[in-house]
């Protein structure tokens, strides 16, 4: 996997349920570092943690995005209730307390999430010469055929 470039075009399996679950910070105030600094080094033992126990937690695959104020990682789950398990674990759990005893209603950072349950049968991933990447990560990567031009034709091939 990592950065090798698959050439041609390729698409993802289509047959389970996933939870894609969007999460990220904004710094509002670029000079109050002792407000978005503790949020922002809050993420790197999450991520650890949720790939040294992906099968246990449900954590399928994710990837990070880092704007001049935003950041996201958008995050795959086997579940809603694997993500909610989680989000209830010791280590998020006191991330989160941290984050309301020392930022609370502070206009400094903002935090947001977004979670959407999806269906099989109900997305599509095609990627043309790229890594292995996002959903493609998460729950396997295949290459686009004569037969199978795009997710949804596979789904109903199968």
């Amino acid at each position: 996997m990592g950065n090798h470039i698959f050439e041609g075009r390729y698409t993802t399996e289509n047959n389970r349920d996933v939870v894609v679950f969007l999460i990220g910070m904004r710094i509002n105030k670029r000079l109050a570092i002792r407000k978005w600094l503790p949020v922002f080094t809050t993420m790197p033992g999450m991520i650890r943690e949720l790939y040294e126990n992906q099968e246990e937690l449900g954590f399928l695959s994710m990837e990070n995005y880092f704007g001049l104020r935003t950041t996201v990682m958008i995050t795959y789950w086997r579940s809603k209730e694997d993500l909610l398990a989680y989000s209830k674990g010791q280590k998020h759990l006191t991330a989160w307390k941290n984050f309301n005893r020392k930022i609370g209603d502070t206009d400094a950072v903002g935090i947001y999430h977004e979670r959407y349950v999806v269906p099989q049968g109900h997305y599509e991933a095609i990627y043309g010469n790229m890594p292995v990447y996002g959903l493609a990560k998460a729950s396997g990567h295949m290459p686009v055929t004569a037969e199978v031009r795009t997710a949804e034709k596979w789904l109903s091939v199968k």
